[in-house]
């Protein structure tokens, strides 16, 4: 075991990495570290594409890359671009410049010459956009789909933006002129040139500013599966042309697990991907967008093979996952802070601050989110931060074992959405505090402790099955459509007062009338039927168990919800950030710390109906929910109703972290 330097300003790849002859790239110590090696980084600007060669052999000897103490260490996947001259243009109406580069800089990768495609991609249709990116002093420009739109400077101020369900929103964009720049690859000459709007700059204004385009589609990824037990750690890491990422694509990160265990990501600042800084998605073999290419099966279906061929591929507890993504801070990418599906079971996402992703609005597709996994089983994700995201979190296909708690969103055009999915799922102790709270298209989980302060969508999904598993695997024991239910309700706030662009938005618990109150309610009325199979099951709406919630100013309750509070106080919820942290102001009313209740645990919640689970920690243990947001201890006995335990009557200010 032993310490690999790394070193811009005095190193060399012919040296032997010791501390007094370190290399020069980081890529060359990727090469040689072995299990039980540091690779330690010192500062400056790396651009390059690290490929470690070898994984470690197991938790305690891992293989770390690191920034040095106190040094500031830049990882990227674009090349600094000069040499740029006047475009003259006819008929341009603001000044374009120019610049021809040999295609050699970009190697087998080039990204102006990528187009951006796969499943669930719908906007812009057909596929205009590349993968490439031009950066003016660090920020991002806008792609013209032509010449002729380059000529006009662009006005950006409303976009649409369909959701799954058909539900059509505004987008708003800054009401402003947007720098664009538009590319053409003649592969003749073996050029490519770059056309670019960059405001009123002269040319030898131009030389000033530092213009930048991504050449690289990560910025450190494996080429090979099962390149286990990696930490990267306190790099910032930015500007690569990654590609679309759905689940049943090969989903490349900037940072990408590729198909392996044990990683960890810490202390990063990662941003500007062209769609998802982190992958712990999956690998080729198991299928790359067919639906896409080959349009004879739908994306659900093949999406439902690639699960099969994971299996046959090793997915497995053992083989895959486990990764560890803490204390980093995820920002202005185009998809996804964290994107993952099946390489990111038993994974533990904590302390980390997400956000401004996908709020470019350049493109738009049914896979976007600050984290978006499908097949999260036993996944963690706790004590983060999210706030202006297109939406927060996005949990698809078999979250089960999944547990989000003492996370906080604001300010997202959307916070939660589950999906297709059968538990159990627990949500505890976090604050949804955007108008748009939660997305529920799925059965068995478990809303505990949380505030709620905006509309909630409940949606059953009768004509698509998919998989559920045994506890704490992914074997595979069942497939189903979701009913909707199956939900346990316990000790949450509700604000009321939003109204939902969708009809069937609600602030509340409302919406869940119709349902059976109880299992055996909901068994007598299965038992009472005629003796007929899937028809009666569809007719009969899951039991749902729902108590102990605090409803304000005016959010609705269940019809048969026994204990709770209807006020139409208005807390005046505020949640936001100053020079001290994040901070989190509300008042509170006698009749909200009046009602208590036992601390909810694995035996409340009992077992999903379908997977036939039950709410456990990760590693099968029983879980109860004794603490807050703040990790407070909670009153075992008498619990109060929220994401908070100690809260006085009228005004609070809570300070939550930094």
């Amino acid at each position: 075991m032993g310490v690999i330097h790394v070193s811009q300003s005095n190193g060399c790849d012919f040296n032997d990495g010791s501390a007094e002859r370190p290399f020069a790239t980081i890529n060359k110590a990727a090469q040689l570290a072995l299990p039980g090696d540091t690779v330690l980084v010192h500062g400056g600007i790396y651009r390059e594409c690290v490929h470690p060669r070898w994984g470690g052999s197991s938790n305690t000897k891992r293989i770390t890359y690191m920034a040095a103490p106190n040094e500031k260490v830049v990882i990227k996947g674009s090349e600094i671009v000069r040499g740029w001259v006047k475009a003259e243009i006819e008929g341009a109406s603001v000044p374009l410049f120019k610049v021809v580069l040999d295609n050699a800089v970009f190697g087998d990768y080039n990204p102006y010459d990528t187009i951006l495609r796969g499943d669930w991609l719908m906007d812009p249709w057909p596929n205009t956009l590349h993968t490439g990116d031009v950066y003016f002093d660090g920020k991002s420009l806008y792609e013209a789909s032509s010449i002729e739109e380059l000529k006009t400077p662009l006005v950006r101020n409303t976009g649409p933006c369909s959701d799954w369900y058909g539900t059509e929103e505004v987008i708003p964009h800054p009401e402003d002129t947007i720098f664009q720049w538009f590319a053409e690859v003649d592969h003749q000459a073996n050029t490519t040139t770059i056309y670019a709007h960059f405001g009123d700059y002269t040319e030898s204004e131009l030389v000033a500013h530092c213009i930048e385009i991504n050449v690289r589609e990560s910025c450190f990824a494996p080429l090979q599966l099962n390149t286990n037990y990696i930490t990267v750690s306190g790099f910032e890491i930015c500007q690569a042309a990654t590609q679309w990422a759905p689940p049943t694509g090969v989903q490349r990160g900037m940072v990408d697990t590729y198909w392996s265990k044990g990683w960890v990501i810490e202390y990063c600042n990662l941003h500007d991907a062209k769609t998802s800084a982190i992958s712990l998605g999956k690998e080729i073999a198991t299928g790359d967008n067919e639906t896409w290419r080959f349009r004879y099966k739908p994306g659900y279906q093949t999406q439902l093979e690639d699960v099969f061929k994971g299996l046959k591929r090793g997915w497995s507890m053992e083989m895959i996952g486990s990764h560890e993504i803490h204390h980093c801070t995820m920002h202005d990418c185009g998809q996804n802070g964290v994107v993952g599906h099946m390489g990111c079971i038993n994974s533990n996402i904590h302390h980390n601050h997400i956000y401004n992703i996908a709020m470019k609005h350049e493109f738009f597709g049914h896979e976007i989110a600050g984290i978006k996994l499908h097949a999260a089983i036993d996944v963690q994700i706790h004590h983060n931060e999210f706030h202006d995201c297109t939406l927060g979190t996005w949990l698809d296909w078999e979250a089960q074992g999944t547990r989000v708690s003492h996370n906080v969103y604001y300010d997202n055009y959307r916070d939660l959405m589950i999906e297709v999915t059968h538990g159990p799922c627990l949500v505890d102790n976090n604050i949804f505090a955007s108008e748009y709270n939660f997305d529920n298209v799925a059965q068995g989980t478990a809303l505990v402790n949380n505030l709620f302060a905006g509309t909630t969508r409940h949606i059953d999904v009768l004509d698509r099955a998919t998989p559920y598993h045994a506890a704490h695997s992914t074997e595979v024991t069942g497939f189903a459509v979701v009913y909707s239910g199956d939900d346990r309700v316990y000790g949450n706030v509700f604000l009321g007062g939003v109204v939902g662009k969708n009809p069937i938005s609600k602030c509340g618990t409302a919406f869940y009338n119709g349902h059976c109150a109880s299992f055996d309610e909901y068994h007598q009325k299965v038992r009472a039927t005629a003796p007929y199979d899937v028809e009666e099951f569809k007719l009969i709406k899951d039991p749902v168990y729902i108590n102990h919630n605090v409803y304000l100013k005016g959010a609705e309750a269940f019809a048969a919800e026994e204990h709770m509070v209807l006020s139409t106080v208005d807390p005046k919820l505020k949640v936001y950030r100053d020079v001290y942290g994040l901070q989190v102001e509300l008042d509170v009313p006698q009749e909200m710390l009046d009602l208590t209740f036992k601390a909810i645990d694995t035996v409340a919640l009992g077992e999903t109906r379908l997977s036939a689970c039950a709410y456990e920690n990760h590693d099968g243990s029983p879980l109860v929910v004794d603490t807050d947001l703040k990790d407070e201890p909670r009153s075992l006995m008498a619990t109060h109703v929220g994401p908070f335990e100690k809260l006085t009557v009228g005004h609070n200010k809570i300070k939550l972290w930094n």
